[in-house]
């Protein structure tokens, strides 16, 4: 007989008390059951968190301790007649990336981070968080448009002209 149904058949009959060899295969058990939660937890979607950016003239800048702090953030960056547009900022493979924050057949504003991915929070479409290339999904054919960036003092600094030349760039890639 193999060691469980040994092991069952002793105990129910009620003979003899746990062996050791038993309990050291529960702690086991509850070991790897410990580390596959673990590891499932730690693929959890990083959800972004609203952060306000400093805008002085065209220049619009994100504290990088924000970025690293929170993994991913989004800001919105204001423009003219009361409108704003969105951006997020994350890192990903050791570097800092700022793209557009919309996804425009959904009308959805708002990423989180799986690993490589980045997943549309309305659509669920997702995009390589690399290059910002769309994976798959419905609106797979608006990848996420990059914004040039500098680090300077501690904050991420980046071009209104640029922000919006990403935006558009963003909003107007599925268009025939």
């Amino acid at each position: 007989m193999g060691l469980l149904s040994n092991y069952l058949r002793r105990t129910v009959k009620g003979t003899q008390q746990v062996p050791k060899i038993a309990l050291i295969g529960i702690a086991l058990a509850g070991m790897i059951l410990a580390a596959v939660a673990c590891g499932q937890e730690a693929q959890t979607p990083v959800k972004a968190t609203w952060v306000n950016p400093q805008i002085v003239g065209d220049s619009v800048s994100v504290p990088v301790n924000e970025i690293n702090n929170n993994k991913m953030v989004h800001f919105n960056v204001p423009v003219t007649a009361g409108g704003k547009l969105a951006f997020m900022a994350y890192e990903f493979d050791g570097k800092l990336n700022v793209r557009a924050n919309v996804c425009p057949p959904c009308r959805s504003v708002g990423f989180s981070l799986s690993k490589d991915t980045l997943i549309c929070d309305s659509c669920r479409t997702t995009f390589k968080a690399k290059t910002g290339e769309g994976v798959s999904g419905a609106c797979v054919d608006y990848p996420k448009a990059a914004v040039p960036y500098e680090i300077s003092d501690g904050k991420l600094v980046m071009k209104g002209d640029d922000l919006l030349v990403a935006y558009q760039n963003t909003n107007e890639a599925g268009l025939p």
